[in-house]
């Protein structure tokens, strides 16, 4: 699987991963978003409409920027993982670095 080329911000993600500055999965980037160690939160737009909803309901709370974006598939491949539902940023310098692809492209941001 190869990512697609408009979307950079997959890249970005990648790095920060190999940075070791990710969470991913529901549990793990729940606990971190309530811990406040996340700087912005990725959610898949295939996820289920119970976590997106759980996802965009706890960034609103804990004041965390957060994007529906990608599927599973793609959030994974981008860290190196298999498919997931949720990936939280934890360093806010790879934080700003993707969330300015959402804007920059007109992405939903919630």
């Amino acid at each position: 699987m190869r990512l697609n080329p408009d979307k950079k911000y997959l890249n970005m993600l990648g790095l920060a991963a190999k940075a070791g500055k990710v969470v991913s999965g529901e549990f793990a980037t729940e606990k971190a978003i309530k811990e406040q160690k996340v700087c912005f939160v990725l959610v898949a737009e295939d996820a289920s409409d119970n976590t997106k909803k759980l996802f965009r309901d706890k960034c609103s709370f804990y004041e965390v920027p957060i994007a529906v974006c990608s599927s599973k598939d793609e959030l994974g491949h981008a860290i190196g993982k298999m498919s997931r539902a949720s990936v939280g940023i934890t360093d806010s310098g790879l934080a700003n670095a993707v969330a300015k692809y959402f804007d920059r492209n007109d992405m939903e941001v919630v």
